[in-house]
């Protein structure tokens, strides 16, 4: 890619994370730009004027343009490569899985795990204590729906490794920080160490 890449990040999300797991499984040369969210680094007004007018990472930043979404700058950066499926329904059910990620199954898990390690469950507000149980069982049923899959497929999509591996990873493997029992799990288990033994593959922490 001939094109400056800089990823606009807070290293320890499963979001930006599956940024940079994506881009190592592609050999691309990432950029990276640190935010504290803690203290609202993306909510100045030099942020918002000039990276994400919505206020959120990762965003990434390609040449002088720049795409928010996680999985839409995954999706950018893998298109021409083996991550995405060539057969048009294989693809399009590598989409629906990238979706279900962010709708039944981040909003859930990663955020269970950023209320536990970041918050504190003690510390919740009112309005986050209340919705606690709710989250906690949407979260159990959606690892529960990636159990019953992978208990007959060693991949989420089209037969083979694809970047709806990689999104699901991100989050999944962190699960326990929030308080899920992966061991309850043993084909999503699995298929986390299938994932780990890509080539190309990097730990949240690289």
């Amino acid at each position: 890619m001939s094109e400056r890449l800089v990823l606009h990040e807070y290293a320890r999300s499963g979001n930006c994370y599956k940024i940079r797991l994506t881009a190592a499984h592609i050999g691309a040369r990432l950029e990276r730009r640190e935010y504290d969210i803690m203290n609202d680094e993306t909510r100045t007004p030099q942020f918002l004027a000039s990276v994400n007018a919505n206020g959120r990472i990762p965003v990434l930043q390609v040449g002088d343009r720049f795409l928010p979404e996680s999985n839409a700058a995954c999706h950018w950066l893998a298109t021409g490569s083996a991550l995405l499926p060539t057969d048009r329904f294989d693809h399009a059910d590598m989409l629906r899985w990238m979706f279900w990620e962010q709708y039944n199954h981040e909003p859930n898990v990663a955020t269970l795990r950023f209320w536990t390690g970041w918050i504190g469950l003690d510390n919740l507000s009112p309005l986050q204590a209340a919705q606690l149980p709710g989250k906690r069982a949407a979260g159990i049923a959606a690892l529960k729906l990636m159990e019953d899959h992978l208990a007959s497929h060693d991949w989420l999509a089209g037969g083979a490794f694809s970047l709806a591996d990689i999104c699901l990873y991100a989050y999944t493997h962190t699960a326990g920080e929030g308080g899920y029992r992966l061991a309850d799990y043993p084909a999503v288990e699995r298929w986390l160490a299938r994932v780990v033994a890509q080539p190309g593959h990097i730990p949240l922490d690289a």
